[in-house]
């Protein structure tokens, strides 16, 4: 067996998980939409914090950081030139 398919397989697992990731958001609107900022506020808060912590405790090279950097730069070098 080849593994022909597995572009393929790849491309649609990758549409999966944006479609999930999409209608994540979708439902992530319409509950702060219908939800005061005092309840859903504390809450984005604390996944945003947890994201932070989780991030900050990875053990990443200084090369590694400066490439992030460099990337990050780029990206909003070409937004900035494309409005």
């Amino acid at each position: 067996m080849t593994d022909s398919n597995a572009p393929d397989s790849l491309d649609a697992k990758h549409n999966q998980n944006r479609q999930q990731r999409i209608e994540a958001v979708k439902r992530w609107v319409e509950y702060i939409t219908s939800e005061p900022p005092e309840k859903w506020g504390p809450q984005q808060n604390t996944v945003v914090n947890d994201q932070l912590e989780s991030a900050q405790s990875v053990q990443t090279s200084a090369a590694h950081k400066q490439h992030v950097k460099a990337v990050a730069e780029d990206i909003a070098e070409l937004r900035d030139h494309s409005e």
